[in-house]
């Protein structure tokens, strides 16, 4: 074999690595899923979003919870029979509210237990999705957040509050019509909201935290923390399964050729002191 032959067995071998590496990567997911399921006598969905690179031109895009993943979510959810339990797994900063709301929905409407594990963080359209669960796991310091609508960039809320401190004499058109479509758009989150939590809390205490999480309490970055949400009086835990842990592993950050974290991927246990 000569130089020029090397070089193209090189170049092929090259190309091809980053296949086989991702169909190993999804073969491992398959693997560990099924062996969940087992475990649990459940249905486990994932929903993951990691930020991703152009193949060609290296420029980073973002992900998040479009209509793609809700056809998704709802044929994985028509596929299992109703006293099955559901178990998803939620890693993403949110979405589109449609799309949010129609798997949220149909995770509400579900007839087996449904379990929604938040390993790191589930924010906006993912914590619309968590609220509908009967539990929500979430490990010790994983976040949800609020749920208040946004109309491009700015808060529903706040436009409310333009024109309240306003004079309308004093506030363009293209604000009134955009507090116009901010209040609609409250009223909808919270009635969806409030609708959401009655799969697990009382009318009374499901209305008041639609009202919270949905009204601009927080700025919609606000990380609601597992004590805090226990604390609100949803029904949290924080047991999360190393299996979850595990298979987040297997969705490794594409962004970065150099890891910024970097560790020995071992347990470290505590030494028993020296005598």
């Amino acid at each position: 074999m000569n130089w020029s032959e090397l070089f193209w067995l090189f170049f092929i071998l090259s190309a091809l690595q980053p296949i086989f590496r991702q169909r190993l990567l999804e073969n491992s997911r398959q693997r560990l899923i099924a062996q969940i399921e087992r475990k649990r006598n459940s249905r486990v969905i994932l929903l993951v979003h990691r930020q991703e690179t152009m193949s060609l031109l290296g420029f980073p895009l973002m992900r998040f919870i479009d209509v793609n993943d809700a056809e998704a979510v709802l044929r994985a959810c028509e596929m299992t029979d109703p006293e099955v339990p559901l178990d998803l797994v939620l890693h993403t900063p949110g979405g589109l509210v449609l799309a949010s709301l129609q798997i949220a929905r149909a995770v509400r409407s579900h007839k087996g237990k449904v379990t929604v594990f938040v390993p790191h963080y589930a924010m906006s359209g993912g914590t619309l999705i968590a609220l509908a669960a009967d539990e929500i796991v979430m490990s010790p310091h994983a976040v949800l957040g609020p749920v208040d609508p946004q109309l491009g960039q700015y808060p529903a809320a706040s436009l409310l509050k333009v024109i309240a401190r306003k004079p309308l004499s004093e506030v363009d058109d293209q604000t009134l019509i955009l507090a116009d479509i901010a209040e609609k758009a409250i009223t909808q989150v919270r009635d969806a909201v409030r609708e959401l939590l009655t799969r697990s809390l009382p009318a009374e205490k499901a209305a008041a935290l639609a009202e919270k999480f949905s009204t601009g309490t927080w700025t919609h970055d606000y990380p609601i923390t597992f004590e805090e949400a226990r604390r609100l009086g949803l029904n949290v835990r924080s047991n999360m399964p190393r299996e979850i842990y595990q298979l987040m592993a297997l969705y490794p950050q594409p962004v970065r050729r150099q890891p910024s974290v970097e560790y020995l991927p071992i347990p470290r246990r505590a030494e028993p002191p020296s005598r």
